[in-house]
């Protein structure tokens, strides 16, 4: 019997069941591989779904969180404590921001995202457009700004305000701005709803018309932030500066952080007592994350790798497409990658699993998502390559 079984039995006893987990107990990672408990490797292409982007146990991050733990875990926000400064700094220097909030995920900063964006244009301007096919989180109000009725069902009724249109429709969300609007809340490229990257120059129309109406443009950089998408913010592939960016998922490497980074002229409507977080900006999940954005800003490779392998497992995938009819399309951008399947893809994840290859599944369940480390190497992804190729084939079959 192998030694991840009767952890797994006695994880089915006393957790919640709303995740469909995979029947794998992970006991350590090392770079772009994980292990069982058995000893077993695997080639982790789901990183923490798009989380662990140094690969695991960076030695830089480690370090950085060993060394704070020995300091101070955490500190209220009554007080400064520095290593929030120093990561608040190190994020304005590196984008277009002047002012950060610190949470503890993605759906939290979408959430300080949205308050903003009423907030700022006063209660007459309350509605926010998102598109469909979009994740925000898993809260109550990011559950109404997502644009996928599945993650919905069983929690009505939502907060009202949101309205939905087609992703990379310039018209239509031009059709959809009206009296009532704050803000526009887009994914650069869409996550969870089946990793779908925009034409060009869909997100610089959206800065215009947010520009001729007088509202705010926020980006859900949650997945595509960090380097994810080869720039270090997905914005910057497209060159459309945003007002408002939410953050998460690789900003800490696998430790719980989120951040809102805002211009001056939005982060003003946050003034005391209008939002906060008991554990929002601690100085352990700072230091990690500071690590992380330190690490990335200092070795140039990395976001060069990051553009070179996204461009050889796009390859890879698209030869493979053309040998296996299962395959409707593959897309994505940089280490954000999304293959079609013409059915349920599940049982080939199932297949990679037995294999020793780790990936994710995005969309209706069709879309295999891969999203490795950024220091993944080219034998990596021929090995990633390879076991899927084999995957597909087998449940074809």
């Amino acid at each position: 019997m192998s030694k991840s079984e009767p952890i797994i039995a006695r994880g089915n006893k006393v957790l919640f069941g709303n995740y469909a987990r995979f029947p794998l107990a992970i006991k350590k990672g090392r770079d772009c591989r994980v292990f069982d408990w058995d000893g077993r490797a695997y080639l982790d292409f789901v990183a923490g779904v798009a989380v662990t982007s140094l690969g695991h146990c960076h030695p830089k991050v480690t370090v950085a969180v060993q060394k704070q733990a020995q300091r101070l875990v955490h500190c209220s926000n009554l007080y400064y404590n520095e290593p929030q400064v120093a990561l608040a700094e190190a994020l304005v220097a590196s984008s277009f921001g002047d002012r950060v909030f610190f949470c503890n995920s993605g759906a939290e900063a979408n959430e300080a995202a949205i308050k903003l964006a009423r907030k700022a244009m006063g209660p007459s301007r309350f509605e926010i457009i998102t598109v469909r096919r979009s994740f925000h989180g898993r809260t109550l109000t990011t559950v109404a700004a997502t644009g996928q009725d599945k993650v919905k069902e069983g929690f009505n009724p939502l907060p009202p305000g949101f309205i939905h249109v087609p992703f990379d429709d310039l018209d239509a969300m031009a059709a959809a701005i009206g009296p009532q609007t704050a803000a526009i809340l887009v994914e650069p490229v869409l996550g969870e709803g089946g990793v779908y990257p925009p034409s060009a120059g869909y997100l610089k129309g959206l800065r215009a018309l947010c520009d001729r109406h007088g509202i705010l443009l926020m980006f859900d950089e949650v997945q595509t932030g960090v380097g994810r998408c080869g720039t270090l913010w997905g914005y910057q592939h497209d060159g459309a500066v945003p007002d408002v960016m939410a953050l998460a998922k690789g900003l800490g490497n696998g430790m719980p952080i989120g951040a809102l980074v805002a211009t001056e002229a939005a982060a003003k409507a946050l003034g005391p007592g209008t939002h906060g977080s008991t554990f929002g900006g601690g100085p352990l999940a700072c230091a990690g994350a500071l690590a992380v954005l330190q690490t990335i800003q200092d070795d140039p490779w990395l976001l060069e790798n990051t553009r070179a392998m996204g461009a050889k497992l796009m390859a890879g995938l698209t030869a493979l497409k053309a040998r296996q009819r299962r395959i409707i399309d593959v897309r994505g951008r940089g280490l954000l990658l999304g293959v079609h399947l013409d059915g349920p893809a599940r049982p080939v994840a199932e297949a990679c699993l037995t294999r020793g290859l780790l990936v994710s599944l995005v969309g209706g369940g069709e879309t295999v998502r891969f999203s490795p480390p950024l220091t993944v190497r080219e034998a990596d992804v021929d090995d990633a390559l390879a076991i899927f190729e084999k995957a597909v084939a087998e449940t074809a079959a």
